[in-house]
């Protein structure tokens, strides 16, 4: 059914189609029954409190292990929506201190014939107060339905994937970070520290040992202020050398930072199989899907046996189906994002890699 569907939606410009299908998804949702019936056709067979899928991380219960990565709900719009196509955890972001238009369009992408994606979005949200209002607003509303929920039921995770403004030089991005860790700090579970994205001028040169060291250890002191301080992960591109992951795991292991996502897109565009013309004529962006995707498990399995799998790592790039799933976890993540395979595969991709796992 969906494949049908997708025939139609790739018609349309990338980000037109995912405003269409997801105000489709929310007008459809918005009837109790319906999303009632949606809600048990999506979710995984064993979704329940007692299912083999739940786990536990950084002091988080997870309902299972496959959540969406930033970048699909940037401004937390479709938590409910997400919610209800049986993700365990979602990402909202990147969102920045000040509301930011991002690059011109168009700036998405699709590769089809490699099941991948092109983005140079440049970190477009409403700004961290808007996307603040709307996480409380959301909490509060699960809060009021408390309630009326079985024991068994668990919460979505909600993690908070936080960046700089553009105009931000480098040396105050620090202050940045801070901003929209103060400003969603209740409202989310965990957060997710984003300077690997290659689509912000220089952003990935806050990947160096000692900018990153400013960064995270900043955010650390200020977590220890909290009542219940968040966990704290770091975000990091498929394009660093060995020796530059091996900088960013030592520094965790320095700082005791609580984990790791590996990977965000890449620069590097070799072994496509759509014509080089055609990507030249796309030009620059993150590249995502299946070209990503040994890569990406590549360096899951190099953090995890340098080591000893004492960081947590949330395996994320090419990730399509369970067997993709369990290639991840094999190789040492604890956790799987799916986006590219969600814009491919469709809404029944949890249910598909849960139901197999």
């Amino acid at each position: 059914m969906y494949q049908q569907l997708r025939s139609i939606l790739f018609r349309f410009q990338p980000e037109t189609a995912h405003h269409i299908s997801m105000f489709g998804l929310r007008t459809l949702s918005s009837i109790p029954f319906v999303r009632k019936s949606l809600s048990k056709l999506f979710s995984p067979k064993r979704l329940d409190g007692g299912s083999s899928l739940v786990t536990k991380h950084f002091g988080l219960t997870f309902k299972n292990p496959i959540g969406l990565g930033a970048g699909f709900d940037k401004n937390a719009n479709y938590l409910s929506e997400l919610e209800m196509l049986g993700f365990g955890f979602v990402e909202i972001g990147t969102v920045t201190p000040k509301a930011q238009p991002g690059n011109d369009q168009p700036r998405l992408f699709r590769l089809p014939q490699d099941k991948a994606l092109i983005n140079r979005m440049g970190f477009n949200n409403e700004g961290v107060e808007v996307v603040a209002k709307r996480l409380k607003a959301w909490k509060e509303r699960q809060l009021s339905m408390g309630n009326g929920q079985s024991r068994t039921h668990l919460p979505l995770i909600i993690g908070g994937n936080i960046g700089k403004n553009k105009v931000t030089p480098n040396e105050d991005a620090w202050k940045d970070y801070e901003i929209c860790f103060k400003s969603l700090h209740d409202y989310v579970d965990f957060f997710v520290v984003n300077v690997s994205s290659p689509n912000t001028p220089g952003l990935r040169e806050l990947q160096e040992k000692d900018a990153l060291k400013r960064i995270l250890t900043h955010l650390q002191t200020l977590n220890k202020d909290y009542k219940q301080p968040r966990p704290i992960l770091l975000k990091i591109a498929p394009d660093l050398t060995w020796t530059q992951i091996d900088d960013v795991v030592d520094l965790a292991k320095e700082i005791n930072l609580d984990g790791l996502v590996a990977t965000n897109t890449t620069i590097d565009r070799s072994g496509l199989q759509t014509k080089n013309e055609e990507v030249q004529e796309i030009g620059a962006g993150g590249l995502s899907g299946l070209p990503l995707q040994k890569r990406a498990t590549e360096v899951v399995s190099y953090i995890h046996k340098k080591t000893g799998g004492t960081i947590p790592i949330i395996a994320s790039g090419g990730i399509f189906t369970a067997n993709d799933a369990k290639e991840k976890m094999q190789a040492g993540g604890i956790l799987c994002e799916v986006w590219t395979g969600f814009i491919y595969e469709g809404p029944f991709i949890v249910k598909k890699i849960c139901d197999q796992l």
